[in-house]
């Protein structure tokens, strides 16, 4: 199984793939500003309700931006962890066939070990004011 995570806006989206990339199932959720607390229990609900755990995942699809930088913060990190953790392959993917375009890197035996968020501009960061 193979797992996809969109969060570059308000609105995140999961997606479960099985190994040739068909869809099994996936949510879409209005996460605002509580992606980083709901995201990985939305993640455990959508294995369980597939029976399945975290060691049935072969794979992580990514959607690396361009979007929000705090989205593609949570998301991005949590993605690589996933893959780290699990030592699965991560690719990041962007653009309207993402989903699609990740299965077929995966497939292919494609890795990025390590996916860099791609904001679109240089984020805007402030200085601490102490």
């Amino acid at each position: 199984m193979r797992i996809a995570l969109r969060t570059d806006s308000a609105t995140a989206e999961l997606v479960l793939l099985d190994a040739q990339g068909k869809k099994l199932g996936g949510e879409r959720w209005e996460a605002g500003r509580q992606l980083s607390s709901q995201l990985l229990d939305h993640i455990q609900a959508l294995l369980l309700q597939h029976a399945l755990d975290w060691d049935a995942l072969t794979g992580v699809i990514v959607f690396r931006g361009p979007g929000s930088f705090t989205g593609l913060r949570i998301g991005v990190a949590v993605a690589n962890a996933i893959a780290y953790a699990q030592a699965i392959p991560i690719v990041g993917t962007d653009g309207e066939q993402w989903v699609a375009t990740g299965a077929k890197r995966l497939q292919a035996g494609e890795t990025d070990t390590q996916v860099l968020p791609n904001y679109g501009t240089p984020p805007h960061i402030t200085r601490p004011r102490k």
